[in-house]
């Protein structure tokens, strides 16, 4: 007998939920080469995250020696008070294409989604690649309200744009939560700020510093999920 701690894991997927999740990773397999038709350079993917002024570093950066009579170190934790600003990122496979900050005291809608955070997104891929219709955007994000409402798939069609399938529960499927926010999280971790315009300063800027080949392999890795939820029909899965 061995003592382990649960795993967190973000839904109680159902049968159905866990076939769809397997039925989108196929169809997302199939879309894109070596097999399909469609390139991982034409996908556009992002989310929105709390960005607080104060990251926590993880436990296992606050570990230490100490001798045998030494006492455990203690680190304070910012409550539930602490200030913080909801950050709207969108990347693509050379890199960020867009960092947009919710105004404060508002709430993300549909409306908000499309008139601001997608025509920047718009822009800077028509900025990006002038010559490339934008019919060749292929959008992934995930089933949020805001995203999936009825106005904004309406809005994003009339643009011609295609919107890729992504199964409802599943951020272990999507390359902003499994890979990217993880990686910028860890790089502003135990910084102290003060000021919005210097968190706004310091996302875009590590956003920026991320080499061009860090981005690529976050698809990649994207494929590699994929094809293990396929193969093993898991239901999440932290790490490959």
């Amino acid at each position: 007998m061995k003592k382990v701690c649960a795993r967190w894991i973000p839904h109680l997927l159902t049968v159905d939920q866990k076939r769809e999740r397997v039925r989108c990773a196929a169809e997302l397999l199939n879309t894109f080469e070596p097999h399909g038709h469609k390139r991982l350079s034409d996908i556009v993917t992002g989310d929105e995250t709390w960005f607080p002024f104060f990251i926590i570093p993880p436990k296992r950066l606050n570990r230490m020696w100490v001798d045998g009579q030494g006492d455990r170190p203690v680190v304070l934790r910012p409550g539930f008070q602490s200030r913080k600003r909801m950050f709207t990122v969108f990347f693509n496979y050379s890199g960020p294409l867009v960092v947009d900050i919710l105004p404060q005291d508002t709430a993300m809608t549909a409306t908000y989604y499309v008139q601001s955070v997608y025509s920047q997104v718009k822009s800077a891929i028509n900025e990006l690649r002038p010559n490339v219709s934008t019919s060749r955007t292929l959008l992934l994000h995930d089933n949020v309200g805001p995203y999936k409402a009825r106005a904004t798939t309406q809005s994003l069609r009339e643009l011609g744009i295609q919107i890729l399938p992504h199964p409802v529960y599943s951020p272990d499927l999507a390359p902003y939560d499994f890979c990217l926010i993880l990686i910028l999280k860890d790089r502003l971790t135990g910084r102290k700020i003060y000021r919005i315009q210097n968190l706004i300063n310091a996302v875009n800027l590590e956003l920026r510093t991320i080499p061009e080949e860090d981005y690529q392999g976050v698809f990649r890795k994207w494929q590699i999920r994929l094809k293990r939820c396929i193969e093993s029909y898991i239901e999440y899965f932290d790490r490959l």
